[in-house]
């Protein structure tokens, strides 16, 4: 395949699109599918097909707004419809060039007019299973011109100039990241895109594999062209199936295109890509767990360095980063790295996708760039709490962030202002709390869930996190005492500064940030014996009469 042969497809599948007047995109994310929008689209092609309309159908991945789903785009008039079934088929048909159908029109302006689309900018046009839409919107121009116009030092100097940071959590820098396993010495070398999203309230790897999987090949094959990789994998969890399915299809699509496999481009660089299934265990998303776990071994870390750049999976330098980092790589190479400096903060650069769950009126995903304030992600795209409570918290980087309160809202969304206050950016999960949520015990929730997935190789987490959790547990019965309290602070530090990998040093996160933020609420159940909430079961002390 050359960049010639990659122009000529889509030219022609550009051409082929031009013949229709009206194209209806569904949404067949996991969202819409679990409300059916696959019926919608067979009765949309039905209608189509009996009329005999010049419309061409299109299944396409999520659209963000997944609490409006099903979710229809009619193009070219760019009308988004919410809340679609299969009984509207005929109506939404008979609009087409007409006046919209108002009663299904979505028109939240505030929602769309703060995102910028990077990692989603194919979002609701392409067929994720079909290789040619991908390509029709430039899709491997990145890779094919790295590899005939660009060196391996040239690629990593754009990814460097861009500032992208790894999406995963940690915010390592990606450049410096590549740069490293590049120097390593070794004639194989590996690279692993990490789909191992666990968080509670998380779903933006499994949207992005499931809506626009060839991306992710796509940033994955630079990658190796730049480091010096020959092989790589892609660790899904098994719970993923349509984006197991998504990805594998994309896959076979790649190499039957000649943009996997050998001599890419007619040159000698080859590559090619395996899937591997994790279990569910949240530990693997660390990095030296997955490679255990890829390995065929129990997933659990191990102390670094050794670093996988340098000895990582079969003891050869191994590069790491996460679904959407690899997202961001092919816009940057197109477009170049200042290019996607220019978006964000001074240390957070470009977009970041979220998550935004919990009590927050639009549910979905929303990409924004960096530095954008917690109150317009969540008061003007999120469109703020529902059923008229008031905003509590909203808790950043799933169970290993913290909890920050109303008088947060107003501070840029960043790598180093998030850590500041006591929370984490993480992968992107952001669950929003109402006053209708008990502080303490959500604090428990999430440290239960470090507990359960605590793979036991250290003492810290292992013990500490059971010990956490019986003393929140206490705490929320009404029976615990201002000394539990004490005991609780002192045993969040030490399980932060003694376990082995992230998941324990993270796990006090939600418990010491409700402690600052929220103590209020704590006294109240250990002295009072209220849940100002009403979340938590206390029984009300029964008063003696002298």
């Amino acid at each position: 395949m050359t960049i010639e042969e990659l122009d000529q497809i889509a030219e022609s599948t550009r051409a082929e699109y031009d013949k229709y007047d009206h194209e209806i995109n569904v949404c067949m994310g996991t969202g819409c599918l679990s409300q059916h929008s696959d019926n919608l689209k067979d009765a949309l092609a039905k209608v189509v097909e009996t009329q005999g309309k010049n419309v061409f159908v299109r299944r396409t991945g999520c659209m963000g707004l997944c609490a409006a789903g099903p979710l229809v785009l009619v193009d070219p008039e760019e009308v988004l419809y919410q809340h679609v079934n299969a009984s509207n088929a005929e109506a939404v048909v008979a609009s087409l060039g007409g006046e919209p159908i108002a009663a299904l029109q979505c028109d939240l302006r505030e929602h769309f007019d703060e995102q910028v689309h990077v990692v989603l900018e194919n979002s609701g046009h392409i067929d994720p299973e079909k290789i040619d839409d991908y390509i029709a919107r430039d899709g491997y121009q990145a890779l094919l011109t790295a590899l005939s116009d660009m060196t391996p030092k040239g690629v990593i100097r754009q990814i460097t100039e861009s500032g992208l940071r790894g999406r995963g959590g940690g915010g390592y820098p990606t450049g410096l990241k590549w740069g490293t396993v590049a120097k390593a010495a070794g004639d194989l070398k590996y690279v692993i895109c990490n789909g191992d999203e666990g968080d509670p309230g998380a779903f933006m790897d499994r949207s992005v594999l499931e809506s626009d999987p060839q991306r992710v090949i796509e940033g994955m094959a630079i990658a190796a062209y730049a480091v010096g990789a020959s092989k790589g994998y892609i660790y899904v969890r098994a719970e993923y199936p349509l984006a197991v399915s998504r990805l594998t299809n994309a896959l076979r699509d790649a190499r039957r295109r000649g943009l996997l496999g050998n001599n890419i481009g007619n040159t000698p660089f080859s590559f090619d890509v395996e899937i591997r299934l994790g279990a569910g265990a949240f530990v693997c998303g660390e990095e030296t767990a997955l490679i255990a776990s890829i390995e065929g071994r129990r997933g659990t870390p191990k102390p670094r360095p050794p670093y996988p750049a340098m000895s990582g999976l079969w003891g050869r330098p191994t590069l790491i980063n996460n679904v959407e980092t690899f997202a961001n790589i092919a816009p940057i190479i197109r477009k170049g790295g200042k290019w996607f400096a220019s978006m964000g903060s001074e240390r957070s650069k470009g977009t970041k996708v979220f998550a935004l769950t919990g009590k927050i009126t639009n549910t979905g995903l929303v990409e924004v760039p960096m530095g954008i304030s917690l109150r317009k992600i969540i008061e003007g795209i999120g469109g703020g709490v529902p059923d008229g409570h008031t905003f509590k918290a909203v808790q950043t980087g799933g169970p290993s962030g913290g909890c920050l309160p109303a008088e947060m809202l107003d501070i840029g969304v960043s790598y180093d202002a998030l850590l500041k206050v006591g929370s984490i950016m993480g992968s992107g999960g952001m669950i929003i709390m109402d006053d209708t949520s008990c502080m303490v015990n959500v604090a428990r929730f999430f440290v239960e869930f470090t507990m359960t997935e605590s793979c036991g190789k250290c003492i810290p987490c292992r013990a500490g996190t059971a010990q956490m959790h019986t003393l929140l547990s206490r705490i929320c019965a009404g029976t615990g005492t201002m000394e539990d309290l004490e005991l609780l602070e002192d045993l969040c530090i030490t399980v932060k500064e003694t376990s082995l990998c992230g998941l324990g040093q993270t796990s006090p996160n939600p418990v010491l940030s409700t402690l600052k933020y929220f103590r209020n609420e704590y006294i109240e159940h250990i002295v009072h014996k209220r849940c100002p909430a009403g979340v938590c079961n206390i029984e009300a002390p029964v008063e003696v009469l002298a």
